[in-house]
């Protein structure tokens, strides 16, 4: 049943009784600070901003919690005592401006080679693999009840957390406050303050520890505070629903997130394969998906010398080139896209695919090698973009990162202008694509 909504109490309350001139004077502070807030002229002392922040808890983000259910009890508890985090990154303090991007090139887009350590895959794998005999019957029900294997949701919380041994040290309520008050993105920051007020309403967790990173993520699976009213599962049978020290919960979470987003029972992620010859690498996304066998009559085999599953034949598949013709290549399941859910990079992708195939069946790394890419600046993809759209291209967000719309349109492009498709951005393009 919905909590009905709390007497708001104005922050004037209680202020010099019977005195009309004190109350007047107290008005006349709050009308400026909010004005402040609103319309800084300069940049402010931190002093000055944090006086404006607690102004803005009181007569901004408390209303808006309140509407949504949030009790005042638990509402005074979380920010009563919370302070500015300064130390963050990406914030925009009343009166300043944000940071102008740089040109930059990012090795998690640029340069993909770079984000598979080999180093770090066998040692996530290795203790992944003793994971699952400890958590065998556990990892086993969740199966059952999720259909999501547990090398998958052992490669999620390898990833996200190192199986539950990373440091959580942030207030995720400080953290979530400072960057809903003064950050890049405060709208969205402000949606996860409230959810996390909500978690603490709930009685999941106390408001000392709801702990996250410092983006404001909770828990070992990394969840954000909506995404924990959503998928967060109580597993273990205690009621409440603990990712921070429960790894039934942990795990059961994990599963319960990917199912809701689609995860299809039954399939993997995909398969690292050969393309020959003649098959055009700019056929990749989601967008694009064949049956598998439609694939396989092209001349797209298994780089493992296998049979694509008979079971998978009239299932559809995608093609995925995440560095055009210099890299692997992968004919990948619906399921990958669920896995994007996750985070919304092909690589980090791949990196869980690869790392649960090691997980379960002790493989190693992808067969086919990852070339010399990636020495290009964001801004200069950012300009063979606008080329490519200006011809009249679909190159997906026009932001300097190659994802499968620019990798696919840079192909068709090279190839109606008598050039091999590569699908891939590099130095030797920029002079030809204008």
């Amino acid at each position: 049943m919905a909590r009905p909504y709390p007497k708001q109490i104005s922050p004037l309350e209680g202020e010099m009784p019977g005195r009309a001139e004190g109350g007047i004077l107290a008005r006349l502070a709050l009308m400026i600070a909010l004005a402040l807030v609103s319309f800084p002229a300069h940049a402010a002392s931190k002093a000055e901003v944090e006086a404006m922040f607690r102004a803005w808890i009181d007569n901004d983000l408390w209303p808006a919690a309140r509407k949504t259910g949030v009790s005042e009890k638990t509402f005074r508890a979380a920010m009563d005592g919370v302070t500015l985090n300064w130390d963050l990154p990406d914030l925009v303090p009343p009166g300043s401006k944000p940071k102008k991007e740089q040109a930059q090139s990012q090795a998690e887009f640029s340069a993909p080679g770079a984000y598979f350590s080999e180093k770090r895959l066998q040692s996530l794998a290795a203790r992944g693999s003793s994971l699952a005999r400890a958590h065998a019957s556990t990892l086993r029900r969740i199966e059952q009840r999720f259909g999501v294997p547990g090398e998958i949701v052992l490669a999620v919380w390898g990833r996200e957390s190192g199986f539950g041994s990373a440091k959580i040290p942030y207030s995720a309520v400080e953290v979530l406050a400072t960057k809903a008050f003064m950050s890049t993105r405060k709208d969205l920051f402000r949606k996860e303050l409230i959810a996390a007020l909500h978690i603490v309403d709930g009685g999941d967790r106390t408001v000392g520890q709801l702990r996250g990173s410092w983006a404001g993520a909770l828990g070992q699976p990394q969840f954000m505070p909506t995404s924990f009213l959503q998928y967060a599962v109580d597993f273990d049978g205690d009621g409440v629903r603990d990712i921070w020290d429960s790894v039934p919960d942990t795990l059961a979470s994990i599963a319960n997130y990917l199912v809701k987003k689609g995860w299809q029972p039954g399939r993997g992620w995909g398969y690292e394969v050969s393309i020959p010859d003649g098959v055009s690498c700019a056929q990749e996304g989601p967008d694009l998906a064949k049956p598998i066998s439609a694939w396989a009559s092209s001349g797209i085999t298994r780089i493992s010398g296998k049979a694509f599953p008979a079971g998978e034949a009239k299932a559809s598949g995608m093609m995925l080139v995440p560095a055009g013709t210099h890299g692997p290549e992968f004919i990948v399941t619906p399921n990958f896209y669920v896995l994007k859910e996750y985070n919304n990079s092909d690589l980090y992708a791949l990196f869980l695919g690869n790392l649960a195939d090691r997980i379960a069946y002790g493989s190693g790394p992808f067969r086919g090698a990852w070339g010399d890419v990636g020495r290009m600046l964001r801004s200069d993809v950012l300009a063979m973009q606008k080329a490519l759209v200006a011809k009249g291209y679909d190159v997906g967000k026009v932001d300097g990162l190659p994802g499968y719309k620019t990798r696919r349109s840079l192909g068709d492009w090279q190839a109606k202008n008598g050039l091999a498709p590569t699908c891939f951005p590099d130095a030797s393009l920029k002079a030809k694509l204008r």
